[in-house]
């Protein structure tokens, strides 16, 4: 349904907007919450978002979850991971970063951003890693914490941060910000000159999203606030001085598997996985996944962008 014109795509400023309703089934909460997807760009944004969005954040939201330590023994495996990682593209033991990091080629002396770092997990496997001036950002966390020697959580915004950084990063935050310009700008203000931007969020590029709609897992209303298409993070962020040096789109079965438990009227259970779908159905998942990555229509991608050098 088409909606006022006074309200405009925050992407890319088209007020040809079409409303649609979802409800919240992650946690099976259920609400009615009005989101609008743009003609122009294809982004999607919420446009009901509640005063208090605390309830769809409980103690148990996976980002919450305790902060998994390392012993000096296995920091000293993890390092020399990280130096295999970075210098010869070895990787074993599923660590938890994988192709962006490799492709962002930070030094171990760079200072590092996490904005909506959660508990602090992935900085911590960087720091385990070797890397020495890591910073994490988050309002919602319960305190601010110096985590380790160099890592240290700040229970604040980006725009609040005193430091300048060589890379700032955004892994599965942006969509849960409601304006796309403010933080893009914090960030390219926060920046070094030269400096890297990275961003891992939802798109509405996807399969998935065109064919399933309100039923798309990674619609996630009402957390996920904005969803950017490609062109629509591309025209927002260099319009604010940006340069995007790559999409690389990184979904996985995930978007499959778990829209379909949001259609048999399930709430999001890992545990339901085997009940509905059998081993050959699960690869077949992953293998589609992989196809539509390739074809640029996964639900998911990872955003390269930089900060010019000044003159």
């Amino acid at each position: 349904m088409p909606i006022n014109s006074q309200t405009a795509c925050k992407f890319c400023g088209s007020s040809e907007l079409n409303s649609f309703h979802a409800s919240e089934r992650m946690l099976g909460l259920g609400g009615d919450f009005t989101y609008a997807d743009c003609f122009s760009c294809g982004s999607i944004q919420l446009l009901t978002i509640p005063e208090d969005l605390s309830p769809y954040y409980p103690s148990g939201y996976y980002s919450f979850t305790q902060l998994q330590l390392s012993s000096f023994k296995t920091r000293l495996l993890k390092s020399l991971r990280m130096r295999a990682f970075l210098d010869f593209g070895i990787a074993w033991k599923a660590p938890m970063y994988g192709y962006w990091l490799k492709k962002l080629r930070p030094r171990l002396a760079d200072r590092i951003a996490d904005v909506g770092c959660g508990n602090g997990q992935l900085l911590y496997e960087l720091y385990a890693g070797g890397f020495s001036d890591l910073h994490g950002y988050d309002p919602f966390i319960a305190e601010e914490k110096q985590l380790a020697p160099g890592l240290k959580l700040w229970k604040k915004r980006l725009e609040e941060a005193d430091s300048k950084f060589d890379v700032i990063m955004m892994h599965h935050a942006f969509e849960h910000m409601e304006h796309p310009d403010e933080i893009l700008k914090a960030c390219f203000e926060k920046l070094n000159s030269g400096g890297q931007l990275l961003i891992r969020c939802p798109v509405a590029d996807s399969v998935v999203w065109k064919e399933s709609r309100e039923l798309w897992v990674q619609l996630d209303a009402p957390r996920h606030l904005i969803i950017p298409s490609v062109n629509g993070l591309k025209l927002k962020a260099e319009q604010i001085g940006f340069s995007l040096q790559e999409v690389e789109f990184d979904s996985s079965d995930f978007q499959f598997w778990g829209t379909e438990l949001y259609r048999k009227g399930e709430i999001l259970d890992v545990g339901k996985v085997s009940k509905y779908f059998s081993t050959e159905e699960r690869l077949a998942m992953q293998k589609k996944a992989l196809q539509l990555n390739q074809e640029g229509k996964g639900d998911q991608a990872c955003f390269y962008f930089r900060k010019p050098i000044k003159a």
